[in-house]
């Protein structure tokens, strides 16, 4: 089998370089409006990310708070009835050595 992997490179680096060669005739503007756009659109990027992770982290600490509520009333409930249960237990215990 022939190995064709330099032809492939050849053919990867022509399409590549007429991809650039369109891109450059056919650039809507100008060398500098065009890195003015895409610093504009890098700078509303990361605000927008920056935004989102504020948010994103608000939520989780909301979310962390009301999960130790619920786990802080779980375990009252579980304490309460540990303790009838003890309760229970001596109750019945003391009723079997008054027989």
């Amino acid at each position: 089998m022939e190995n064709n992997n330099g032809t492939k490179f050849l053919c990867f680096l022509t399409g590549v370089s007429i991809g650039a060669l369109v891109g450059v005739l056919f650039a809507p503007h100008s060398g500098k409006r065009t890195r003015e756009l895409i610093a504009d659109q890098a700078g509303e990027s990361r605000d927008y990310l920056l935004r989102k992770g504020r948010e994103l982290r608000e939520q989780a600490t909301d979310y962390v708070d009301r999960g130790k509520e619920v786990l802080a009333d779980q375990r009252e409930h579980l304490v309460a009835a540990v303790a009838a249960g003890k309760q229970a237990y001596r109750a019945e215990a003391q009723s079997k050595s008054n027989l």
